[in-house]
């Protein structure tokens, strides 16, 4: 009687157990996403700097001593503006000197003019010989020669007058001056400041030999198109909002890292982009290429390869084999294995397998 009493109560507690909803086992609850159409284009990360389009030292070309300095350092300044001005009454005394020496020689050539033509006269009269008049035509000659040496030392002295103002060669900003008025500069004096010009400004990049050489081969089998868009991050993570345009490839590897060395211009009117800066480059396919995808957290990995846990229509969980052809932007691109619309898991897959009912719920926020 006791062991029959036992069962009975045993009967009943699991009974009750049984059709108790607190004791019941609970479908595991898991975050699950569609596979997606989606445009992921070809794209590749680089790290290139950033390059000023013109940057030059601006030195003196002649020697005086610096009578006034014309811009405040960090200034933006145009094409000929004068930047510097060195002493220059010598070089407008030599000017006056030569102008001088000209006048007396065209004086000398007019002379020798009047003597030719005299001589000329004589000869046709038979009152002078043929000697005379052959001398009178040769300082005609010499007279003209030294007319032409003169305006070629004037031109050469006017020319370092005018050197004695010293101006930007193109628009851009002037940098730090290394002398202060007074000064005395020439052409051994080295730079006295630079000019560098930003806009717009260069981004070079290097991009592996065999990447190069697939990318040509798959435009050449029209598998991608020809160009592509390129963008910088800057330092602060910021994406310059701006696409570039590559302008430049280089016709020859670099031996010692085998790279090709490439380069892309951006626009730059605020002076946001600054010479010398590392950034990361962003190649990117031009063309739409819509292919099929999945997050990258939904593609799970063992010895065999990729994998997928799809869940049904029935709220089963199947393990799905997958081909990931690569991965961008956080998501997984699908080769084979799935099908547009089918939920993956996202979250909870470790506590799923094969068969079993979960409770699907879809990601939110996103």
């Amino acid at each position: 009687m006791r062991v029959t009493g036992i069962l009975v109560v045993l009967s009943v507690l699991l009974t009750i157990s049984a059709n108790d909803p607190a004791q019941a086992q609970q479908a595991p609850a898991v975050v699950v996403v569609p596979a997606k159409i989606m445009d992921i284009r070809e794209s590749v990360d680089l790290t290139g700097r950033l390059v000023a389009i013109q940057k030059v030292d601006i030195r003196a070309r002649v020697s005086g001593f610096l009578q006034g300095i014309n811009f405040t350092e960090g200034q933006k300044v145009t094409a000929g503006t004068v930047l510097y001005q060195v002493e220059d009454g010598t070089y407008v005394a030599a000017v006056q000197e030569i102008e001088g020496s000209i006048q007396a020689a065209q004086a000398q050539l007019d002379l020798a003019v009047i003597e030719r033509d005299r001589s000329v006269r004589l000869l046709a009269s038979k009152t002078a010989p043929q000697s005379q008049v052959d001398i009178a035509k040769a300082q005609v000659l010499k007279a003209e020669a030294d007319l032409v040496r003169l305006n070629g030392t004037k031109a050469q002295a006017e020319l370092n007058l005018s050197y004695t103002k010293i101006t930007a060669p193109f628009d851009g900003i002037v940098g730090l001056s290394s002398v202060d008025v007074g000064a005395l500069v020439g052409p051994d004096s080295g730079a006295l400041t630079t000019v560098t010009r930003l806009d717009p400004m260069y981004a070079e990049f290097s991009v592996a030999t065999a990447l190069y050489l697939t990318y040509r081969e798959q435009v050449r089998q029209g598998k991608v198109s020809p160009g592509a868009n390129v963008q910088i991050i800057l330092p602060n993570g910021t994406v310059y909002p701006s696409k570039g345009t590559i302008n430049f490839v280089s016709s020859d590897v670099s031996q010692g890292t085998d790279t090709v060395t490439v380069r892309a211009e951006f626009p730059n009117p605020d002076g946001l982009l600054l010479d010398g800066t590392l950034v990361r480059v962003m190649l990117q396919q031009t063309e739409k290429q819509e292919v099929l995808a999945v997050p990258e957290e939904a593609v799970q990995r063992d010895q065999q390869g990729a994998y997928v846990m799809v869940v049904g229509p029935d709220s089963k969980v199947e393990l799905r084999r997958v081909d990931i052809s690569r991965s961008a932007r956080g998501e997984s691109v699908v080769a084979s294995g799935l099908k547009a619309g089918e939920n993956v898991i996202t979250d909870g897959v470790g506590k799923v397998r094969p068969g079993m009912v979960v409770d699907a719920a879809p990601v939110t926020g996103g």
